[in-house]
């Protein structure tokens, strides 16, 4: 548990370090965040609550975001997550394929708060469907990069062979965004 609160700390810190600049030059910046279509791709990693069998997760992704106004999002995404067993666990590695939907708001020019639901479809055989859940806070510069940090749970029955009742990461994800 001290690790996860200590990177998950450092990465609250990272983000306030990001609003609090931001906020600043937003006192100079008149162009608002244009609305649209764009396509992004990116990658993470994330550490697993204490109480899990597993320790690490990795995992990509591609994310198609619609801009509906200044400062509200939807966005819909598809990847590859693989949630790697702690040494000495009965589990096997997890790998499942997650579709997600989500809303991001935009607080502040760049800043954003997001939240996020769907399905993880699992690789494995005998594992059954997570339902996915979580939210996060990061940062996207004009230029299309972005930084973000999530808690991200999954929740499966009892009849799947990797059952865990609640399980989930918090992770950090650097992505590229392209305009449509």
């Amino acid at each position: 548990m001290k690790i996860t609160t200590k990177i998950f700390t450092a990465a609250l810190a990272i983000s306030a370090t990001l609003f609090s600049s931001n906020v600043n030059a937003q006192t100079t910046m008149s162009t608002p965040r244009e609305t649209g279509f764009k396509i992004g791709i990116g990658g993470g990693a994330g550490i697993v609550r204490d109480s899990s069998p597993f320790s690490y997760g990795v995992g990509a992704d591609l994310r198609l975001q619609l801009d509906l106004a200044p400062a509200v999002a939807l966005t819909a995404s598809g990847g590859y997550t693989r949630l790697m067993a702690r040494e000495g666990s009965v589990f096997a590695d997890y790998d499942f394929i997650p579709a997600i939907g989500g809303v991001k708001v935009y607080p502040v020019k760049g800043m954003f708060i997001n939240g996020l639901i769907g399905a993880g479809f699992a690789i494995q055989d005998g594992s059954k469907t997570s339902f996915i859940f979580g939210g996060g806070t990061g940062y996207e510069w004009d230029n299309g990069l972005e930084l973000g940090i999530r808690y991200e749970g999954y929740q499966q029955d009892g009849t799947s062979s990797t059952y865990q009742r609640v399980n989930g990461q918090y992770a950090v994800r650097l992505g590229y965004n392209f305009k449509l």
